[in-house]
């Protein structure tokens, strides 16, 4: 079995004066550890001999609190023992290196141990410590070591080892292997035990520790209960006493002698006290009053005898009686023992007073009515605690008894409401703080009333303790800071009235007047959680930010703003569960309803690729729908209508000019076979009245049916001949050749595309540059000023901010040119690209006005004599842009 293993320090690369290497080989409270030199180089080496070759198991050093090397390695060696350079070089072997923690967190106070379990043989430690974390306390760059402690066991593994025979006391092989552990670490051996308790204390309690596994293999567990007992309370003794000696020891440092005398005085008698209410020297000499009668190898078991009925008998116990040797199958069960038929078993030596009476007396008083005795684990977490309210109601508090935990709760509640106004400030803080320490540890309860007893104190504490006793801000903050983090954690717990109640308490907790002015509550609640939590937490934290934006909105003095709700809330639209991803829509269409715009930074930008994620399209329609506008699944539905009475409107155009071509060659036909031209036959009629109609020529009254739709064509052509459709300029070298030219050169309506060189509508241009040119894939939409900027130059034209924010379409159109906004509408644009004061930015707009003079512009065309004549026009030379009836301008 593994046991703690004595060394001597042979070798260090340096040491201060007041701190020698030789420390490390005592633990006690009491000592100070090995110091490096001061400004000494690094590594710094430490080399440790054993007594003899051992099996090492494990490692342990206790760093110093600010004198903190950063790595430590760990070697071993076997070496010569008489030549201390052998100990160099290859003999020794690299078992591996723990880092140390810079202790920033703890302020420097706290010392951290550190434990390595290894399996190697040597009889040599070598330990280097490698440079210093650099603090404000380590003025000279030095490391330390408080202890180092080796646990090992001798055995060569070059012989055989031979099964360990089962004590002759004891027989029963599965017990035996029990107790008998080959990897058992005695915690007395480990280092944590001797540099905390008083050196007097700490042997005393390993020879009872021994006494108890005897008393264990003997099978009396009665007095082995009773030497736990006593090892459980010499442990809290000697942490005590070794306080004491660190007092004494530092009054003596300080030269305050009377201090240390009232110290030395204070350790005797609290010594003697201790040991005489435990009875430690009984405990210590007791042997077993009778040899035990041990069953006999195993036999063939004789034929099963009935017991005798029990008789009836009073709860005082009998005399003892003679031990009667028993098989082990015939021993009674251990449940069976509190009944009043059990034997009663052998007398135990006195340890407490109580301990006289037989155990049926001792399980037969209400134990239920006082909590069980905390662990020496828990007095060291709580000894804050234990100082204020005292041991017994905070071993209430840590009891395995939910009644004691929350009656604990309410004792601290009362005494809290009980103390007056003129309570001395630092008792109220530090009744405060221990009272945090148990709430922060109830909320965590399983027990719901336990819970709701936290919930309860710490309500009282926030409203009318705090008030009431006038403390400050620092305490409202430490109380919340305290207390949040497991608030949280229980709005994700299993059982809903717990997890309902965490979220409306921490609903309610956000709108105390002391606690609404720290903003502790919405920056905890807003801390970004990662992807990985249950999802019934991740949905219990959108929903409370969910709740703290409609409870205290976006006020100046309430902690929540765009910036810290939205880097919540965007991360948790990744989460896998659905109604996780719901909620947090929820959040950013609160947000977004209250403070608009803004909003958008903080989602990826508003285009093609973004819209198909289903998450992203509704997040975005919503946008739409609370600006006002179509969503873009409206959008495309009045497109595809437009688009359809667009080309409806186009046919019936196009059926229209067919049947007045089809009618004029008609008339043209019968001209000809007429004979004479149109002005005889004018004066053929004037000067004859026709009395018979022509076999080929149609009677006037169906001459001036068909007419009708001839005249309405040739007014279409007369339009629609020398005039530009887009800026309504008529001039005498529009033909076909001059259209062209000019749609390509001067329509100050129309520009060239500087991409693929095609000719589009200014007023299309953006769309054209996001969908039509070939450097498409190039291009971005901005969703601020709604313009398409190259990809490259994205990102800093979405940082800077400076674009002009496009308004609706019905209110304002968009320029491409000069980015600015201008009136709605065709004639907006027009007004625009041609008037006098319009775009400073379209070139074309000067040649226009200064043609405007030498040209002629007619009245345009509109309806569906444009919508042609302007498909026509774009089929001559390219033309690309907005749609009829849309954006694109129509001439006049």
């Amino acid at each position: 079995m593994p046991t703690k293993v004595p060394f001597k320090v042979i070798q260090s690369s340096s040491q201060d004066d007041r701190f020698s290497s030789k420390e490390l080989e005592t633990h006690a409270p009491t000592v100070n550890g090995w110091v490096s030199s001061r400004f000494c180089l690094y590594p710094q080496e430490l080399v440790l001999k054993l007594n003899e070759r051992v099996r090492i198991r494990k490692l342990q050093l206790l760093s110093h609190q600010y004198l903190i090397a950063t790595k430590v390695e760990f070697f071993v060696g076997e070496g010569n023992r008489d030549s201390l350079g052998a100990l160099h070089g290859s003999n020794f072997s690299r078992l591996g290196y723990v880092s140390l923690s810079d202790n920033e967190k703890t302020g420097y106070r706290a010392r951290e141990l550190k434990s390595v379990h290894v399996d190697c043989y040597g009889q040599f430690i070598k330990i280097i410590l490698h440079k210093n974390y650099i603090n404000r306390f380590n003025l000279f760059n030095q490391v330390g070591l408080v202890a180092i402690n080796i646990i090992g066991e001798n055995k060569d593994p070059h012989v055989q080892e031979k099964p360990q025979p089962v004590s002759s006391e004891y027989t029963d092989p599965a017990m035996w292997g029990l107790i008998n552990r080959p990897d058992y670490i005695s915690p007395m051996d480990d280092l944590a035990f001797d540099m905390y308790q008083d050196p007097e204390v700490g042997q005393i309690i390993r020879k009872l520790d021994a006494k108890k596994a005897e008393a264990v293999r003997q099978e009396r567990y009665d007095h082995a209960k009773k030497l736990k007992q006593a090892v459980v309370d010499l442990q809290k003794v000697g942490e005590r006493l070794g306080k004491y000696e660190v007092e004494k020891r530092r009054a003596v440092e300080n030269e305050d002698y009377d201090l240390a005398k009232m110290k030395k005085v204070q350790m005797e008698e609290y010594r003697l006290k201790v040991y005489q209410q435990l009875q430690l020297h009984n405990l210590l000499d007791n042997k077993p009053t009778r040899p035990r009668n041990d069953p006999p190898p195993p036999q063939p078991r004789p034929p099963p005898r009935e017991p005798d009925p029990p008789a009836p008998q009073p709860r005082t116990p009998p005399p003892p009686a003679p031990p009667v040797a028993q098989s082990y199958e015939e021993r009674p069960i251990p449940t069976l023992r509190k009944q009043p038929a059990a034997a009663a078993p052998e007398p135990e030596p006195d340890f407490y007073a109580a301990a006289a009476a037989e155990p049926d007396e001792i399980q037969t008083t209400p134990r239920e009515e006082e909590p069980e005795p905390m662990s020496e684990k828990n007095m060291r977490e709580a000894s804050a605690v234990i100082d204020v309210y005292g041991l017994p109601l905070v071993a209430g508090a840590y009891s395995k008894n939910w009644a004691h935990r929350e009656d604990a709760l309410l004792k601290v509640y009362k005494e809290m409401s009980e103390m007056g106004p003129d309570t001395p400030r630092d008792q109220c803080k530090s009744k405060l703080r221990a009272a945090i320490f148990l709430v922060q540890r109830s909320i965590k309860d399983k027990v719901f009333a336990v819970f709701s007893a936290s919930l309860k104190l710490l309500k009282m504490i926030l409203e009318d303790y705090i008030p009431q006793h006038k403390l400050g801000k620092a305490d409202v903050t430490y109380c919340v800071d305290k207390t949040m983090p497991n608030l949280l954690a229980k709005t994700g717990d299993s059982a809903a009235r717990q997890r309902v109640a965490a979220l409306n308490y921490i609903q309610d907790m956000a709108q105390y007047k002391d606690v609404k002015a720290t903003h502790q509550v919405p920056h905890h609640a807003t801390q970004p959680f990662k992807l990985t939590i249950p999802s019934r937490l991740a949905l219990s934290r959108v929903e409370l930010v969910e709740r703290l934006l409609k409870d205290l909105g976006l006020e100046k003095n309430s902690g929540l703003n765009v910036d810290n709700v939205m880097k919540f809330v965007v991360p948790a639209l990744d989460h896998t569960a659905g109604e996780v991803r719901d909620a947090a829509v929820r959040v950013i269409l609160d947000l977004y309803k209250a403070v608009g715009s803004p909003v958008r930074d903080y989602l990826p930008p508003d285009d093609q690729a973004t819209r198909k994620k289903p998450l992203y399209k509704n997040i975005f329609d919503s946008f739409d729908r609370i600006d006002g506008k179509p969503t873009e699944a409206e959008l495309k539905v009045q497109k595809q209508a437009a688009e359809k009475k667009k080309q409806e409107e186009i046919e019936q155009l196009q059926a229209q000019i067919a049947q007045l071509k089809d009618l004029q060659a008609n008339i043209g036909k019968e001209d000809e076979e007429a004979g004479p031209s149109k002005d005889e036959g004018k004066e053929d009629q004037k000067s004859k009245p026709p009395t018979t109609h022509s076999k080929h020529r149609p009677p006037p009254r169906e001459k001036s049916t068909l007419n009708a739709p001839s005249e309405a064509g040739d007014d279409v052509s007369s339009l629609m001949e020398n005039m530009c459709i887009f800026c309504g300029e008529r001039n005498e070298a529009f033909t076909e050749e001059g259209l062209d030219l000019h749609y390509w050169k001067n329509c100050p309506m129309l520009r060239r595309c500087q991409h693929c060189k095609q000719v589009v509508e200014i007023a299309g241009l953006t769309e054209h540059l996001l969908t039509e040119c070939d450097q498409s894939d190039n291009f971005q939409q901005c969703p601020r000023c709604t313009e398409a900027i190259p990809k490259d130059e994205y990102d800093e034209h979405n940082r800077l901010k400076q674009c002009v924010v496009a308004k609706p379409e019905k209110v304002a159109n968009h320029c491409p040119l000069c980015h600015q906004n201008i009136p709605p509408g065709e004639e907006g644009w027009k007004t625009h690209l041609m008037g006098k004061d319009g775009c400073k930015s379209n070139p074309r707009r000067v040649q226009a006005l200064e043609k405007k003079g030498g040209g002629r512009s007619g009245p345009g065309i509109k309806g569906k004599a444009a919508a042609k004549s302007r498909q026509q026009a774009g089929s001559r030379v390219g033309v690309r842009g907005g749609k009829v009836g849309g954006k694109t301008p129509r001439g006049k």
